[in-house]
């Protein structure tokens, strides 16, 4: 099912094809699922964001195209403006090279510690 479907209207952009999985059962031993709110990658078409908790948490994942195989629509989170965020879950390819970003609070060093 193409991602695009799941985009709104303003944010339409081609994503990623979905390749048609045959065996769902199978899909666990070869894939790792990850949910959240789709963006484009602001550099790379290749690539795309998926924003785990769009409202609560600045967490997010930047994963490769190629490594999506399947993907399936979740409900939609609406905000108390009314305005809807699209959600999405993923099946990534075991042992796929993919980014996690999220905060942190810069702190001391430990006093056996060298920075770099």
């Amino acid at each position: 099912m193409p991602i695009n479907k799941f985009l709104q209207e303003a944010r339409k952009f081609e994503l990623l094809a979905v390749k048609e999985i045959h065996h769902f059962t199978d899909l666990r031993k070869t894939h790792v699922p990850f949910s959240g709110s789709p963006h484009r990658h602001p550099y790379s078409e290749h690539k795309f964001i998926l924003m785990a908790d769009p409202y609560c948490s600045n967490l997010y994942y930047e994963f490769n195209n190629d490594d999506i195989d399947f993907a399936e629509e979740l409900p939609s989170i609406v905000n108390l403006e009314g305005e809807t965020v699209t959600m999405l879950l993923v099946w990534v390819k075991k042992k796929s090279l993919a980014v996690r970003c999220s905060p942190f609070l810069v702190d001391n060093l430990p006093s056996n510690s060298r920075p770099g």
